[in-house]
């Protein structure tokens, strides 16, 4: 188990790293996380759904990811609620306060240590995860991921600490000294993360640990920018530089507040034709040649504050000037005329007016699609070319004009989303970004801004070179016979 002195300490992606490098070694290793707390998630090829993370991970470990991966899915809604997805299909909204009373976690843990079981019969090693940091005391007693979880899995653990935000010495000594000293003994290696500078500098900082700790220190793993490993949160978003680019397409994805499955968008990232960013700025919304509405976890929500804080306008403006705006799940939904809540599914508004820019409406339902799904491109390839997204949503979309034009045709014959023009229109379907065909035809009407030709980009084969080279990078600096050593 990686577990952390806090959150952000970077555990996610050193999972992602020991689920490659142990399948490098000759090993058939899956990824855990009892809970995760994400709007960012995946959907199964059994249609259920998990946090994207672990679906990170196990695209690294070279295999199928499954709910099992991640039993328990927490995907907030406001600041004190959350949807509860467990075992990959949504089981209602949870206070905060109650959800982490003890009043029913025994269910829970009996349920996480059950798909722990499951997926420990298929696979070896089982790369587990951490969640926040392992010394929230007030959070002890009801804890289902960090160290009970350690002791249902007999599991080793490796405490990860962030020197990039300093107080690593405190952080590190203070999370193994306020564990119950049967836990503490499960605590086998300390590995230091996000390093700056000369590692030589902290060399001394290596016996200190070891020193106060009694646990060897396992790696230092430097900071890095040249690897490109999906990230699961969202906060660094906005720091993507907002500046306009000469010979590029600018692609700005709309921030929202609720914004989920972010990820859709990596494959822009490092497309060389194309310069990326997310803003809810109107002036950045006015020079961008493609706007994004992306997903949403509160559709009517993020709706009413787009068109309270002039963004909604903003970008039916740019339409209007030329500019091409493809809505995704929520977005998609935001597009529309309105959007009605008769349920309260999401809340007490019935219905908000949506931007007006596709002649449709949503209703908002109880049960929520997740599935994965071959297609194909109605309105843009005419190859046939077979292509793969996922749905995740709550809602059904209908047209409000006879004779709309659909985008896709899915798998088992039916057709989704809408489409204007070639620079207007919708999609429930995360990952279409991912498929060449689609980009290529989102790019289309502005090849005059492309400085020159370039190759294809095969978003597939980069993600393996990137899962390689992370490996790579935790293997110079960790010390991989000790770890070894400590799992046998």
């Amino acid at each position: 188990m990686f577990a952390g002195t806090g959150s952000d300490v970077g555990k996610s992606i050193i999972a992602a790293a020991f689920c490659r490098i142990f399948r490098q070694d000759g090993y058939r290793p899956a990824p855990f996380k009892a809970q995760n707390m994400a709007l960012n998630s995946f959907v199964t090829p059994d249609g259920l759904e998990i946090g994207r993370a672990q679906a990170v991970q196990a695209e690294a470990a070279g295999v199928a990811c499954s709910s099992d991966m991640n039993p328990v899915l927490l995907k907030p809604q406001s600041d004190h609620t959350s949807q509860v997805v467990l075992n990959g299909k949504p089981v209602g909204n949870r206070d905060a306060y109650d959800y982490f009373r003890r009043d029913g976690r025994e269910e829970l843990r009996t349920a996480v240590c059950q798909a722990y079981d499951r997926l420990s019969a298929c696979f070896n090693p089982i790369v587990l995860e951490g969640a926040g940091s392992i010394s929230e005391l007030n959070l002890r007693d009801s804890d289902i991921v960090n160290m009970p979880m350690a002791k249902h899995a007999d599991a080793d653990v490796i405490l990860v600490g962030d020197i990039d935000r300093g107080g690593v010495f405190a952080s590190v000594y203070g999370s193994i000294a306020l564990q119950r000293p049967e836990d503490r003994r499960r605590i086998k290696g300390i590995l230091i993360n996000k390093f700056r500078g000369d590692i030589r500098l902290f060399e001394p900082g290596i016996k200190i640990l070891e020193d106060i700790c009694g646990v060897p220190v396992v790696g230092i793993v430097p900071h890095f920018n040249d690897i490109h490993i999906e990230e699961e949160d969202s906060v660094s978003l906005a720091r993507k530089s907002m500046q306009r680019q000469q010979g590029k397409v600018n692609v700005a994805v709309i921030l929202l507040r609720h914004l989920s499955n972010f990820t859709d968008f990596d494959v822009l990232e490092h497309d060389p034709r194309i310069h990326l960013f997310y803003t809810n700025n109107v002036d950045d919304i006015a020079h961008a040649d493609i706007i994004i509405l992306p997903g949403s976890k509160s559709t009517i929500d993020d709706l009413y504050e787009l068109r309270r804080n002039g963004v909604a306008n903003a970008v039916c403006q740019a339409r209007r000037k030329g500019a091409s705006v493809l809505g995704i799940c929520g977005g998609y939904q935001m597009m529309g005329r309105e959007v009605l809540d008769p349920h309260h599914v999401e809340g007490s508004l019935e219905r908000m007016p949506g931007l007006g820019l596709l002649p449709v409406k949503t209703t908002m339902t109880a049960e929520k699609v997740t599935r994965r799904t071959n297609f194909e491109g109605k309105a843009y390839d005419g190859r046939g070319s077979v292509m793969q997204g996922y749905e995740i949503h709550m809602g059904e979309t209908a047209a409000l004009e006879d004779g709309l034009q659909r985008l896709n045709v899915l798998e088992d014959g039916k057709e989704e989303g809408f489409v204007i023009d070639d620079k207007c229109m919708g999609t429930y379907l995360h990952g279409i970004l991912d498929n060449p065909a689609f980009v290529d035809f989102l790019l289309r009407p502005f090849a005059d801004k492309i400085n020159e030709a370039h190759a294809d980009f095969d978003y597939a084969a980069f993600k393996e070179e990137q899962y390689d080279k992370l490996a790579d990078h935790v293997r110079r600096h960790v010390n991989m016979d000790l770890i070894y050593r400590i799992l046998q």
